[in-house]
């Protein structure tokens, strides 16, 4: 029985680790609709506190409105953050997992937890 189950574990890590890809700045556009992991700097981000959605938009691997990536937190995610996240991830290099999206022709991954946005 044990086993069984370390050889199960194994399996979903070994899927797990498949399904994320790590991939360049200049694929990003290829990837939309994958589950990916992307390693940059945070270049800054801004907490929209005045908008109905109140997002938050932090700028991945550039400046705005030239960085390749945003990164989206909504409210109810924001909510769950230890820091704000505008503040915390600012000029720290990180590796940010999800799914790439496009809004007005440029990629976003949405974040929907804290742990997907890891300090390196």
């Amino acid at each position: 029985m044990k086993k069984g189950l370390v050889a199960l574990a194994a399996l979903l890590l070994t899927v797990t680790s498949f399904a994320q890809q790590k991939i360049k700045t200049e694929d990003l556009s290829k990837h939309v609709g994958d589950s990916v992991t992307f390693c940059t700097k945070i270049f800054g981000g801004i907490f929209l506190d005045r908008s109905k959605e109140q997002l938050t938009l932090l700028n991945a691997g550039g400046n705005y409105p030239n960085a390749p990536l945003t990164i989206v937190i909504g409210s109810d995610t924001r909510e769950k953050f230890a820091n704000k996240p505008e503040v915390f991830y600012k000029d720290k290099e990180v590796c940010i997992t999800g799914k790439i999206s496009l809004y007005k022709e440029k990629p976003q991954i949405v974040v929907c937890n804290e742990k997907q946005l890891v300090v390196k």
